[in-house]
């Protein structure tokens, strides 16, 4: 059975059919660049562009990078502030052409993804996933349940918020090593782990491709740490089971 996916991202906006019996895209992605200012109306058209290059009929998983409850987006922390409290799964569905629309958060997406095909498969305890890229997101699981919006990026770390400390795009902006980025990582892992004891991270968002690079790095941190094993495709997949009822 494939299902389409879409993954909202700070900095792009991705999709592609997937296969939902093997956990995998069916055809390479598509991209287009998260408009800015990314106002609703815009980053419509870009899930629009990216729907359409391929000729796509059926339902559509759509993650979005913030709270997400009944289809209404809450939350905006990296995309334009009139997405709060919008009616996604309206503004979207009928921008696609009354195609079936289901809008999840992006981290819980891929998360659930991580959990059915990828590095928490058949896991039990608690499991964590955190996605670093534009900032950092969140997806709880309590023996493979899960636990949806946690938002964990936003926890408070040297009085800011985690993200603006350790995400992938601080990295690029201050221009910091992989050690020195490593330490920031550390500190914050160190952080949730102090707050839910998980047994399990798992690291996803793009940097995950590069986890040779950092994750020997981190010391002290008592659960296992593993790379997603989907990689930036997770949230794609896991869109794409929302919307096939998964």
């Amino acid at each position: 059975m494939n299902v389409f996916g879409v993954d909202i991202g700070g900095s792009g906006i991705k999709g592609a059919p997937v296969d939902l019996e093997r956990g995998d895209l069916t055809q390479e992605r598509h991209k287009v660049l998260t408009p800015h200012p990314s106002t609703p109306d815009a980053v419509a058209e870009g899930v629009a562009a990216v729907v359409e290059n391929f000729g796509w009929s059926g339902p559509v998983g759509i993650t979005f990078p913030g709270v997400v409850t009944s289809g209404v987006t809450r939350t905006a922390a990296n995309v334009d502030k009139g997405w709060v409290d919008v009616d996604a799964s309206k503004l979207l569905g009928d921008r696609l052409g009354g195609l079936p629309v289901t809008v999840l958060n992006d981290a819980d997406a891929a998360g659930v993804a991580e959990m059915t095909f990828g590095a928490g498969r058949g896991r039990q305890g608690t499991g964590i996933l955190l996605t670093f890229g534009t900032g950092i997101g969140s997806a709880v699981f309590i023996d493979g349940r899960l636990v949806p919006n946690t938002e964990l990026g936003h926890l408070e770390l040297h009085g800011h918020d985690a993200e603006k400390h350790a995400s992938t795009k601080v990295k690029e902006d201050e221009g910091l090593s992989w050690h020195h980025w490593t330490r920031r990582v550390q500190k914050y892992l160190a952080h949730v782990e102090m707050l839910f004891s998980p047994e399990l991270f798992i690291i996803g968002g793009g940097v995950s491709r590069k986890a040779d690079k950092f994750l020997p790095l981190i010391e002290g941190i008592r659960a296992e740490i593993v790379p997603a094993e989907l990689k930036n495709n997770a949230g794609i997949v896991g869109a794409a089971m929302a919307a096939a009822g998964r």
